[in-house]
């Protein structure tokens, strides 16, 4: 047993199968001892008589039917060097309540194991404390900072080429999801560029009027219309000998489309209410949220624009597929607000169940969301914090979000279900709702949620048996 044994241990207290065979189960967990408890008294009888200091993983279910006020005692116990919950979001507003520092970190179900490891690791002499440093990630920015943070192999190879995409003087156009980075990009083949030393300007075209696009863009003359009391250099001319950024290229009137492609295959444009051709030597870089190609099949957009556009092509992946990205702009976001903010204390760091949580969120806002919670983290943030907790960041999720922190997480732990092609189809729902209810331990709420039914309809598909 783990109380005769100087040895790595952890204890876990939980009814939950999924959660034990995550990592008794596990092959890296191999090197660890772990005993399984589901009686809390259990823990406080051994804990003061083990021989080496454990991590105790305890089941939040269990410790609220037996009161909080146990999470103390725990905590004061000799024996356990660390205690981390392991949650449902069902019970996201009673962590809520916990007291600070009564927990050294939260983990949701399913339990990630890789995450986990990291409180573990430590007592096989591996302190990844300072890995989670700014300091220490600092030399994965370099490059490209303060424009493009990444450390994921699939931003690598998206910008692998980047240097050389700005040393040419061809069009690009950037496409991705908003809130991806697309004009960091573009200020970064810019910066990358020749014409670093000219101006950069950018354009959102899509929060342009269409009846101002024309002027904004390309000039006017003074007198061209009512209220034109003076000449008017466009964004085109501003960005002369630089860089013009134009963002979601895709809303761009389909009138002032060939007035773009002149600039582009001629080099010359002319002012509204103008007669006197105007040459320019600019860089255009565009960016699109949107299916180009399917907008010139629909006809909103000239098919000869978007091939003299797409020259050099750029792919920026949604944050969701670049998840090995999320904790490293997570603590840059974070530092970056916490000293904004004034904060007199040294930086935290993330615990691992923080980063489990922020990596199964769906970011539909991409990074821009990202970058958005994490500054209303840290203006609520308290100074005695040495590590950020989900905790921390949970008041300031939606209900949707903690749904996809549920939903998200699910590959990491749950098993398969094998189900024999020509298996008649009221057999394989019997099959998929009997290893779904032993996964959950017979909990009837949880297996609904995972099988996207109602509590209801799972009763009574169950009780017709």
């Amino acid at each position: 047993m783990i109380r005769d044994k100087e040895s790595k241990g952890v204890i876990l207290l939980t009814h939950d199968p999924s959660v034990v065979e995550a990592l008794s189960g596990n092959p890296h967990y191999s090197d660890f001892v772990i005993e399984t408890h589901t009686d809390i008294s259990d823990i406080f009888s051994i804990s003061d008589n083990l021989k080496s200091p454990v991590l105790l993983l305890a089941d939040f279910e269990i410790i609220l039917k037996s009161g909080l006020q146990n999470l103390k005692r725990l905590k004061m116990s000799k024996g356990i060097k660390s205690l981390i919950l392991v949650a449902d979001t069902t019970n996201s507003e009673h962590l809520l309540n916990l007291e600070a520092g009564s927990v050294d970190d939260v983990f949701f179900k399913p339990i990630n194991p890789d995450l986990f490891r990291l409180h573990i690791e430590p007592y096989g002499g591996i302190d990844l404390s300072e890995t989670r440093s700014l300091a220490k990630v600092e030399p994965y920015i370099q490059r490209l900072k303060p424009y493009i943070i990444f450390r994921s192999r699939e931003m690598k190879q998206v910008l692998v080429n980047l240097p050389r995409i700005a040393q040419s003087d061809q069009t690009v156009l950037i496409s991705g999801e908003t809130g991806t980075g697309k004009e960091l990009v573009a200020r970064a083949v810019h910066t990358l560029s020749p014409r670093v030393d000219g101006t950069f300007v950018g354009v959102n075209c899509g929060a342009i009027p269409d009846s101002l696009f024309e002027g904004e863009l390309f000039g006017f003359e003074k007198g061209a219309f009512t209220g034109a009391t003076k000449t008017h250099r466009g964004k085109i001319e501003v960005a002369n000998g630089g860089t013009l950024f134009l963002d979601e290229i895709g809303d761009m009137p389909l009138t002032l489309q060939v007035k773009l492609l002149r600039v582009l295959e001629e080099g010359i444009l002319y002012r509204l209410g103008g007669e006197q051709p105007i040459r320019v030597d600019v860089r255009i870089i565009a960016a699109t949220r949107r299916d180009l190609s399917k907008a010139v099949e629909e006809g909103l957009f000239r098919d000869d624009l978007y091939y003299r556009l797409n020259v050099l092509r750029i792919h920026l992946p949604p944050l969701r597929e670049r998840k090995d990205d999320i904790p490293l702009l997570s603590l840059y976001f974070l530092h970056r607000a916490l000293k904004e903010t004034g904060y007199g204390h040294p930086f935290p760091s993330l615990s691992p169940g923080t980063i489990d949580m922020l990596q199964r969120l769906p970011w539909k806002g991409n990074v821009r969301e990202l970058r958005n919670l994490l500054t209303r983290v840290a203006i609520f943030l308290d100074e005695r914090k040495n590590t950020v907790l989900p905790t921390d960041i949970l008041p300031h999720l939606d209900e949707a979000s903690l749904r996809e922190i549920i939903s998200n997480g699910r590959p990491h732990t749950v098993p398969g279900v094998f189900i024999p092609i020509g298996t008649p189809l009221r057999d394989a729902e019997d099959i998929l709702i009997n290893e779904t209810l032993r996964y959950t331990g017979g909990n009837k709420t949880k297996a609904s949620r995972i099988l996207g039914i109602g509590l209801r309809t799972l009763r009574r598909k169950t009780n017709k048996k």
